[in-house]
């Protein structure tokens, strides 16, 4: 695990991801159609795990189709999507300004499709047992103004506070620096893994450690990951309130509250197609923002852009 001297610096640093994604795509000899061929897509890696189960069940639906999902950082993806090095990225956000005026320059328009409602969750070491914070909380911690466990109230440990990422390009990064910074930057207490699961285990093995991760990877309860990760951390409910006054008060990022929006930590899951014609990649995000691939969102804890979640209570969900 590496410090983070300047997050917001090297948010914007994404050289590498013209080698992590290899060669230019070429688009001007296609060979592929909306079931068939073999195309690169970019993925948040903060979604392969849903992401995954898409391209498998897409490929298997389609034997002569053949999708290289490369998963990485947000900041790589989008830099890759902006070079023709992928097909079509899978990210939190739509374009920015800067982004869609590159694309105006190649006279390519892109296609923006809304397929999830997902959620920043906070997770915190077995030890440390109060696991509710308010947004007044969690954005002293974020921003520097609380460093030690002892400043903030109704905390179950004491000591330093050491905030992980699991990427300093991450998507949940930006949305840190963002929603809840308002571009104020992390504090010197901040590192970052190198990857989800390393991420789980760090906090895990730390106890005055408090992670920042996408609820996909915890939401699923009928993945093996999924419960591996939930044994090894406590997750966080955040209340909105500034005087709480009981433990209802506070939210815990599960499907309903996501749906509802009441769980205030919400993003929204993307996919941009630079494709300017109906191939593979037009085929794929057809898929899943289509009945099969919006079943699996569901499946997975997540909100579906396109199909009704049933809200379910927790007297329910535990019988």
């Amino acid at each position: 695990m590496k410090k983070l001297n300047s997050l917001v610096t090297r948010l914007s640093m994404l050289a590498c991801s013209v080698l992590f994604f290899s060669c230019h795509q070429n688009s001007s000899s296609p060979t592929d159609t909306p079931t068939t061929g073999e195309i690169k897509i970019g993925v948040d890696e903060s979604f392969a795990p849903i992401l995954e189960s898409h391209v498998d069940t897409f490929m298997g639906l389609y034997k002569y189709a053949k999708i290289n999902a490369q998963y990485a950082p947000e900041g790589q993806v989008m830099q890759a999507l902006l070079q023709d090095s992928i097909r079509l990225a899978v990210a939190t956000r739509p374009l920015n300004k800067e982004e869609k005026a590159a694309f105006e320059r190649e006279k390519i328009t892109p296609t923006v499709i809304k397929i999830a409602i997902d959620g920043i969750a906070l997770i915190i070491n077995k030890t440390n047992t109060d696991t509710t914070l308010t947004m007044q909380q969690v954005r002293d911690i974020f921003t520097g103004k609380a460093t030690n466990w002892n400043q903030v109230t109704g905390a179950g440990t004491n000591g330093p506070i050491t905030i992980v990422f699991d990427n300093s390009n991450s998507s949940t990064a930006r949305y840190i620096l963002d929603s809840i910074n308002f571009k104020q930057p992390l504090p010197g207490n901040t590192y970052a893994t190198k990857s989800n699961r390393n991420l789980v285990d760090y906090i895990a093995q730390n106890k005055n450690a408090i992670g920042v991760i996408g609820v996909n990877w915890i939401s699923d309860r009928d993945d093996s990951t999924t419960t591996n990760f939930l044994d090894k951390v406590n997750v966080v409910g955040i209340s909105t309130k500034t005087n709480p006054t009981s433990v209802e008060d506070y939210i815990q990022p599960y499907q309903a509250y996501l749906a509802q929006g009441t769980y205030p930590l919400r993003r929204e899951v993307f996919i941009i197609s630079r494709e300017a014609r109906t191939g593979l990649g037009t085929g794929f995000a057809s898929f899943v923002s289509g009945d099969k691939g919006q079943r699996i969102i569901l499946k997975s804890g997540l909100v579906p852009a396109s199909m009704p979640v049933r809200i379910v209570g927790f007297s329910e969900e535990e019988e």
